[in-house]
């Protein structure tokens, strides 16, 4: 005996039914992997970010050391320039008391300064 026709339609009918609901399963499955997918991509974005942040404030700080090694530097220059200058001096002023001498008799005998030294008038 042949099943009804009515029979055969009913069958496609729950197929077809079965075939929707495993691609809705299949179709949510889907957007919920989109979904993480954009989830990981936005963490990634705010991590890549935070990374270009760091990177930059690295790149301010080591700006900031070259300015201040540069500075250093004329510090230095400045310094050297300053001690060369001393040095000058203290040859000339050496030479400005070298005329002065004291009697070695004088000094070893103790004796008193010439008239004039450390009196006030």
């Amino acid at each position: 005996m042949q099943a009804p026709a009515g029979f055969a339609n009913v069958q496609r009918i729950e197929q077809g039914c079965v075939l929707m609901n495993k691609a809705g399963a299949t179709m949510t499955e889907v957007v919920s992997s989109i979904r993480r997918v954009t989830d990981l991509m936005q963490e990634i974005s705010a991590a890549s970010n935070e990374q270009a942040m760091g990177v930059a404030q690295v790149g301010q700080a080591v700006s900031q050391m070259d300015q201040v090694t540069q500075q250093n530097g004329s510090v230095v220059v400045q310094m050297a320039a300053s001690a060369s200058g001393m040095k000058d001096r203290t040859s000339a002023l050496l030479q400005a008391v070298g005329v002065f001498r004291l009697n070695q008799e004088n000094a070893a005998a103790g004796s008193s300064p010439p008239l004039g030294w450390g009196r006030r008038a």
